[in-house]
């Protein structure tokens, strides 16, 4: 049975590459996608990807996540300080969860300290870039070896 990953990745993660690269970086969704498809296939995964910008569809995509995915990688986006609902999902599928963030949100505006996932996500990696998503791979694989 092939080991499968989910990628999530939410609002405005679409435009990585050309949205505030100060911040962002250059590294384009395509990029970060393949990264984690990369690094993922070095540990037998394969990887689902998603983006939406829509919470109702990331939600649908974790609870199905449910039925053949060993773990899941979350960047939410702006959701992480604003959805209860996502956090819920996401404690539902009972599957280790790593949650990353390209910038330091800590660095940032007050308001992107909190986060609603963090607390049923096993790790949390940021400010690392996009190579945050290659710790978080390594991380779900260790967790999930065995």
């Amino acid at each position: 049975m092939t080991r499968r990953l989910l990628l999530v990745n939410g609002p405005s993660l679409n435009l990585l590459g050309t949205r505030e690269p100060e911040i962002y970086g250059d590294e384009t969704l395509a990029d970060v996608e393949a990264l984690v498809s990369r690094v993922a296939s070095d540990f037998g995964f394969e990887v689902r990807a998603l983006q939406s910008n829509h919470e109702g569809v990331l939600i649908d995509a974790i609870h199905a996540a449910r039925e053949d995915c060993a773990a899941i990688v979350i960047n939410p986006g702006a959701f992480t300080h604003t959805s209860v609902a996502l956090r819920d999902a996401l404690s539902a599928v009972a599957l280790p969860v790593a949650e990353v963030h390209i910038s330091n949100v800590h660095a940032r505006e007050e308001f992107r300290n909190h986060s609603y996932i963090s607390g049923v996500a096993q790790c949390v990696i940021v400010g690392c870039g996009v190579q945050g998503y290659e710790f978080a791979v390594r991380r779900l694989a260790a967790l999930t070896a065995g």
